[in-house]
């Protein structure tokens, strides 16, 4: 087995040159319409018959009226069984041939005219055989035998034959499973590397030691792949850990400034400066759970997934959503509410998407907020509508990103950490799924997610 693939593609490309050499100079002659040798025993019963009608002719003296008959009947007396014998005159008189044999016999006359050498060639389904020397005293005639063919060539290979583009075509036709399979043995080990790509670009940091299999190019880039993806392992896992570590440091000190603030408070009471510590303590400890939820989330790729109904993951999100939004004095309307679709996901993991989503809207609107799911073959369209100050075309690229902030009032407003859509895009990308933002008719931002059901993302997920 050639293991390199510049070898492959070399022997390859070289034997397929051969092999239409070979075709070129072979075709031609598996036509068996070819003019071939006589066979011994076909040569010897020739010259067998040569010799009676010459004996024939020699007992049956000469007429110069009537000198065609005599041949007609040495012919018509010494022709073999279901056979048929054709004597061509010096003149090139043609004794014995039917009307619509004439044409043939000349053509085969002018392709095989020497007696020393007879041949034999097939037409449609006769075959001709000679010529054989008959001499009649001062005169000389061509003897030929007309036989019914052996095994006829069909008439679908003979137009192949006649017209050498149908025999291309045919041959292309013929071949094309074979260069298919070619181009699908040398193509596979790119589309191995392909797939696994896909898989790191997917957020699977996992050897793939298939890719180590192979010709010798593809076996190095596989092995390079492999080792790429353990350095990437290796640097997403020293992050984790740096990001735990100083999130638990941080913590410490968090918890201490907290009681401290506590305990002025009860000492000093209320105030203006008091309260901006707490605001910003809280908003501090909120960063730091989200930026490990999110660390953790984008490491851990492989949730454990179930297959949930959509009511009931997120209709209870929505009746705490209403409550809040009551509450708040704004209206939180489902327009179209989820139905009992299947989905295979991490419950935990789609349940707090959307709630970030949710509660993003009833943060930033003004009065409104609705809610719209459908389902389709393929997936279903979650869509969160409100009427807040909305994001810029040119914000909206962003705002999945880390810790990214706009310049508009919906941010500086809040006190968001700028963890919750990147939160949320992470989630929905663990899940197959895809998240974007647009212009809401509503006046503000519309989220638009959209997930695949259940039995797609099984697909998905063993490709």
């Amino acid at each position: 087995m050639i293991n390199s693939l510049s070898a492959r593609i070399f022997a390859i490309f070289w034997l397929t040159l051969a092999l239409v050499l070979v075709l070129v100079m072979m075709v031609p002659k598996l036509d068996s319409r070819q003019l071939t040798t006589l066979l011994e025993s076909e040569y010897r019963q020739g010259v067998m018959l040569e010799q009676h009608i010459e004996a024939e002719l020699a007992q049956d003296p000469a007429n110069d009226l009537l000198w065609w008959r005599r041949l007609i009947r040495a012919i018509d007396k010494w022709a073999p069984p279901g056979q048929r014998l054709i004597i061509v005159t010096s003149e090139g008189r043609i004794i014995g041939a039917q009307r619509n044999e004439i044409q043939v016999v000349r053509n085969f006359m002018g392709q095989s005219d020497n007696a020393d050498h007879p041949k034999k060639k097939k037409y449609g389904r006769s075959e001709m055989l000679g010529p054989f020397s008959i001499r009649d005293g001062e005169d000389h005639y061509q003897l030929y035998l007309v036989r019914p063919s052996s095994s006829p060539q069909s008439d679908f290979i003979n137009l192949l034959f006649d017209k050498p583009l149908l025999l291309l075509i045919f041959t292309m036709l013929i071949s094309t499973p074979l260069l298919v399979w070619l181009s699908w043995s040398l193509a596979k080990p790119a589309r191995k590397l392909k797939n696994a790509a896909d898989d790191v670009a997917k957020g699977n940091l996992r050897p793939h030691p298939e890719l180590e299999t192979g010709p010798q190019e593809f076996l190095a880039a596989g092995t390079s792949f492999n080792q790429m993806i353990s350095a990437l392992e290796r640097m997403v896992e020293a992050q984790q850990r740096l990001i735990s570590d100083i999130s638990h440091e941080l913590r410490t000190p968090l918890t201490r400034l907290q009681l401290a603030s506590a305990l002025l408070r009860r000492r000093s009471g209320e105030s203006k400066e008091l309260e901006r510590i707490e605001t910003e303590t809280q908003r501090l400890d909120g960063m730091i759970n989200d930026l490990l939820v999110l660390s953790r989330n984008q490491y851990k790729n492989e949730l454990l997934r179930e297959t949930v109904k959509a009511n009931e993951l997120w209709n209870d999100i929505l009746d705490n959503a209403k409550f809040e939004a009551e509450q708040s004095n704004k209206t939180l309307t489902v327009t179209a509410p989820p139905g009992p679709w299947t989905i295979y996901c991490n419950p935990y993991s789609l349940a707090s998407a959307f709630e970030n989503i949710v509660r993003n809207a009833l943060r930033y609107s003004h009065s409104r907020i609705e809610v719209a799911f459908t389902e389709q073959n393929q997936g279903i369209t979650i869509i969160v509508d409100d009427d807040g100050p909305g994001v810029s075309p040119e914000d909206r690229e962003h705002i999945f990103r880390p810790f990214y902030r706009t310049d508009e009032a919906r941010d500086r407003e809040s006190g968001g950490t700028g963890l919750g859509l990147a939160i949320v895009e992470t989630a929905i990308s663990q899940h197959r799924g895809h998240v974007k933002a647009d212009d809401s008719p509503l006046g503000g931002l519309r989220v638009e997610i959209w997930l695949p059901r259940g039995s797609v993302v099984n697909k998905l997920n063993n490709n």
